[in-house]
């Protein structure tokens, strides 16, 4: 009897789960692909966007861990990206093909998009999560918008050249901040969320090791753990 109330709650909960590939429009026209991970639309959403040169598969092992937090999971492919884990960008295709602009900067929009599209689903402020250049753009998003809870950055840097500078930009952020990185980009990381106030960050990175972005939760990761065990407590402060 134990075993089938096992096979019984995973086979629920990979069928709560399922990846549903979705798609809508930047404010500019370009079209927009995602990977919906949605356990149940009355529970709030996480929105993930991947680092440089990746795509929307960045987050296939990481969204099976996040959903049991109580969120649903929108992970969105950005017009600036390429292919990871086998899935390739297809914004970035569809940028490059209909001659869209693919800076960094320019996916900003996607991510207002992102966000626009999930709260046409729910009412409830959405969780954004960024990876790299991405943790960049979702900080500089959060700034006065009340549709966003909480960003959780990793690796986050100066990425948009002398025209933006996103320490200065960030200053006095009033949500709550998750920011992480290896232990190599520490002083980095310190430094870019200096003039965010100390009440509104936690900021995590190993004594050694760690990866660039959001591959510090992978598996490949030999202390992913220390990660998934600082974010898991970052989550509960937000319930």
């Amino acid at each position: 009897m134990r075993y089938i109330l096992i096979i019984i709650f995973l086979f629920s909960f990979n069928f709560l789960s399922a990846q549903e590939k979705v798609s809508f429009f930047a404010d500019d026209g370009l079209k927009i692909t995602a990977d919906l991970y949605e356990v149940n639309p009355d529970q709030p959403y996480v929105l993930l966007f991947h680092q440089a040169g990746y795509s929307r598969g960045e987050y296939r092992e990481i969204t099976s861990k996040l959903i049991k937090f109580g969120y649903n999971c929108l992970a969105v492919d950005l017009r600036s990206g390429g292919e990871i884990n086998f899935i390739q960008n297809n914004t970035a295709l569809m940028a490059i093909q209909q001659g869209f602009s693919t800076d960094y900067l320019s996916s900003k929009r996607d991510i207002q998009a992102a966000i626009k599209w999930v709260k046409e689903r729910s009412d409830k402020q959405v969780v954004l999560f960024g990876s790299s250049f991405s943790a960049s753009l979702c900080l500089l998003t959060a700034m006065n918008n009340d549709d966003i809870k909480a960003v959780i950055a990793f690796s986050p840097g100066e990425f948009f050249g002398p025209e933006i500078k996103v320490q200065k930009e960030i200053e006095n952020l009033v949500i709550p901040v998750f920011a992480a990185s290896s232990s190599r980009e520490i002083q980095y990381l310190d430094t870019i969320l200096s003039f965010v106030p100390s009440s509104n960050k936690t900021i995590f990175a190993p004594k050694t090791g760690g990866e660039h972005g959001s591959k510090s939760l992978w598996k490949s990761n030999s202390n992913n753990q220390e990660y998934w065990l600082a974010l898991t407590m970052f989550f509960s402060k937000i319930r």
